[in-house]
């Protein structure tokens, strides 16, 4: 059993930085791709960002790319996602995934092709 662990979150205003860190345990970490996800109120729980278990490729969704940075330290059991040029509509809560074991049924996009969850950690961005 694989527990992910979020940190790093708070408010912030517009324009500041944030870096989230995930801590895993009960696995292989580097064995695992890893991801990150937010939800905002009233919305569906979407893709961020994604690093594959080698550090060879990562992944962005557009409205993120530029400004934010997925990173790990398989050392460390950690996977960072450094948020650089924060707006007010990044407000959400930031969920830390790991094993994208599903890709292939669902694209790794999706929620459901993501095994193992965190419970979450609450950026909150004023204008």
């Amino acid at each position: 059993q694989v527990q992910l662990v979020e940190s790093g979150g708070g408010l912030v205003q517009a324009g500041g930085s944030l870096r989230l860190s995930c801590a895993a345990s009960g696995g292989t970490f580097s064995s695992y791709d890893m991801g990150w996800f937010r939800q905002a109120p009233g919305k569906e729980r979407e893709f961020v960002a994604a690093i594959s278990r080698r550090n060879g490729s990562r992944y962005y969704a557009d409205s993120v790319k530029g400004r934010f940075t997925i990173s790990r330290d398989n050392a460390k059991n950690t996977v960072y996602l450094q948020m650089n040029s924060l707006k007010p509509e990044n407000t959400a809560l930031y969920y830390c995934a790991a094993d994208s074991k599903y890709c292939s049924d669902y694209g790794c996009y999706a929620r459901r092709a993501w095994r193992y969850w965190g419970q979450g950690t609450q950026v909150t961005v004023s204008s």
